[in-house]
């Protein structure tokens, strides 16, 4: 009875995401067609590049892998009534830490969870700084972004090069690696382990007493802790686990992503996830099991934004599709978010 009661919850935040997704197909069409352009002939490109093909939707699907876990991050931050934008920077921390462990430890359960531990650690900070501070954590995590970016960047340019490529850190040694799900792609066993950690968060923050009590938190701090839950001890959880996810993102990139799996050229393969993963939770309406269809959409738009040029659409405006589509379906999950922050305000 629970379950059929859940699922019929469900019911009219599915329908106002997939109804967003067809107002932002129209307007993007809308756009293309005053543009000059075909239309038809760059949306069937782009389902053609996402979903054409096994290899296209292997792409798809590798692609929508760290965005499921940095969704997660700002997910659990929104539950608890918090704004963390910190996944970002804990994804540059999770990736290094796969590359050093793994060089000594050539397992990858050990980069997996050097990730997760890195991750969490790095969080701390702007835990302690939110729950015994008073600070806010849009402020804090901004600047930790900006020093994890920069300290990254040393650290795989100066400490973890690779003498044979200096604009890459050392490789994932082969023992390390995650195996491919499909041969000649970049599709691993990463997607697997991303979609099984949602399902974990959804039954930590659904089904146990902890996210009973990081949810009570966010909806409102006052009657939590007067049915006997801490809001601080919640929001240091929150940014534990938050960040737990988002460091697991950047060891899964760069132990599943062939053929260099490295960090190369900077930060290039592992920057925007954390950012882009906002996107993906707000479509997913903040849940974990959202998520996982909110990341496959993201990652189908990345995916098929390659083919979509190749009908003469620029890459300019392909982005103009993409931002418009996300924004239509992010409204929804945007208003929750809004009105649970006022009602939280005013409790």
């Amino acid at each position: 009875m629970n379950l059929k009661n859940e699922l019929r919850g469900y019911a009219k935040p599915v329908a106002e995401s997939v109804l967003a997704i067809l107002i932002g197909a129209f307007i993007g069409a809308l756009v293309l067609w005053f543009s000059g352009y075909d239309a038809i002939a760059a949306y069937r490109a782009l389902l053609s590049g996402s979903f054409g093909s096994l290899s296209n939707f292997a792409e798809t699907l590798s692609k929508s892998t760290p965005l499921i876990l940095t969704a997660i991050t700002f997910a659990i931050g929104a539950r608890t009534g918090l704004f963390n934008i910190g996944a970002e920077g804990t994804v540059y921390f999770g990736a290094i830490a796969a590359v050093a462990v793994t060089q000594s430890v050539r397992n990858p359960l050990a980069g997996i969870l050097a990730g997760i531990l890195v991750g969490a650690l790095w969080m701390l900070p702007a835990a302690v700084l939110k729950v015994y501070r008073g600070v806010h954590e849009v402020i804090s995590t901004i600047m930790f972004n900006w020093i994890a970016f920069f300290l990254a960047s040393w650290l795989a340019l100066q400490v973890f090069e690779n003498p044979m490529n200096p604009n890459s850190t050392l490789p994932i040694p082969p023992g390390a690696r995650l195996p491919l799900l499909v041969k000649n792609s970049t599709l691993s066993l990463a997607f697997v382990i991303a979609i099984i950690s949602a399902i974990v968060v959804y039954v930590v923050m659904w089904h146990t007493k902890l996210g009973y009590e990081l949810r009570t938190s966010g909806q409102n701090p006052r009657a939590a802790e007067y049915g006997g839950t801490n809001p601080k001890v919640a929001m240091l959880w929150s940014f534990v686990i938050g960040g737990m996810t988002a460091g697991l993102a950047g060891a899964l990139q760069v132990m599943g992503i062939p053929p260099s799996y490295s960090i190369s050229q900077g930060l290039a393969n592992v920057y925007g996830y954390g950012f882009d993963g906002i996107g993906v939770s707000l479509v997913g309406r903040n849940h974990p099991l959202g998520i996982i269809f909110a990341g496959i959409l993201f990652g189908a738009l990345n995916a098929g934004a390659t083919q979509m040029q190749q009908t003469g659409v620029p890459l300019e405006m392909v982005k103009v599709i993409e931002g418009i589509i996300i924004v239509a379906v992010a409204v929804p999950g945007l208003l929750d978010l809004f009105t649970r922050a006022f009602r939280r305000g005013s409790s």
